[in-house]
């Protein structure tokens, strides 16, 4: 590990998650400074999912550790490990249909998320000023009094974006965030992740190689659970076992 303990945000440390002999992830290391973006590529299976659950606290490790600002989460509940400032989007939008836009933006920005507490009263103002600009910034401000139901998927998209940005978290972790979505789409949200700059941490699991591309992040590539290579993505296009892996297959 070459980053320093001040740029560290992130380490995942020969972590092992195993299923009744099966490794789904086998001694896999990886680190992620502060401000940096990251995608992480590989066939299906090749452990991607796993390894974000194993970070957001839903996958126990069998061994290793996780790592976050030197503290392991490794054992922690996954609320624990949210409240930290770790944040999750899934490949398939979570947004409540019944919900305009704005009120689902609400519910992730809440600083107090007892339901009890977010249901049935409004937005409260120190909320809105965070709302209104995380819907400038995913181009949704025109559908903000629009059902989170009647949005086309990408819009759908965009919103869970926005609502993990909502939440303050340092460390965005997106899977698959362009599932679904065509050229422009794609384009767009590859915009969308280039705009946060280094104010977030954001962990990108894609297999889309023009996303990829457009976003020019350093990327990581995995294989049956484990590290297999680092670097550019022209790096890592050039590189045999990557190819016989991977991107041949794609290719």
């Amino acid at each position: 590990m070459n980053s320093t303990t001040s740029q560290l945000l992130l380490a995942v440390d020969g972590v092992t998650v195993e299923y009744s002999g099966f490794k789904a992830l086998d001694g896999f290391s990886m680190t992620l400074d502060r401000g940096e973006t990251r995608v992480v590529i590989g066939p299906n299976g090749a452990g991607k999912s796993t390894l974000c659950d194993t970070i957001i606290g839903r996958v126990r490790p069998t061994s290793g550790r996780v790592l976050f600002k030197g503290e392991d989460i490794s054992r922690l509940p996954e609320q624990s490990i949210v409240g930290r400032g770790i944040c999750r989007k899934f490949q398939a939008p979570g947004v409540l249909p019944m919900l305009t836009v704005r009120e689902n933006m609400g519910l992730a920005a809440r600083r107090d998320r007892r339901w009890w507490m977010t249901f049935g009263i409004g937005i409260p103002a120190e909320d809105r000023a965070v709302i209104d600009e995380t819907l400038d910034r995913v181009g949704l401000t025109h559908r903000a009094d629009v059902p989170g139901g009647q949005l086309a998927h990408g819009e759908k998209q965009w919103l869970e974006i926005g609502m993990v940005l909502a939440t303050g978290a340092q460390l965005l972790l997106l899977d698959e965030p362009t599932a679904g979505m065509g050229p422009a789409e794609t384009a767009r949200t590859a915009e969308l992740i280039l705009s946060l700059g280094t104010e977030r941490t954001v962990l990108v699991i894609d297999h889309d190689m023009s996303f990829v591309e457009q976003l020019g992040a350093p990327v990581t590539v995995m294989h049956h659970g484990k590290f297999l290579k680092q670097g550019s993505l022209a790096e890592v296009r050039s590189d045999p076992q990557v190819a016989a892996v991977y991107l041949g297959h794609a290719a």
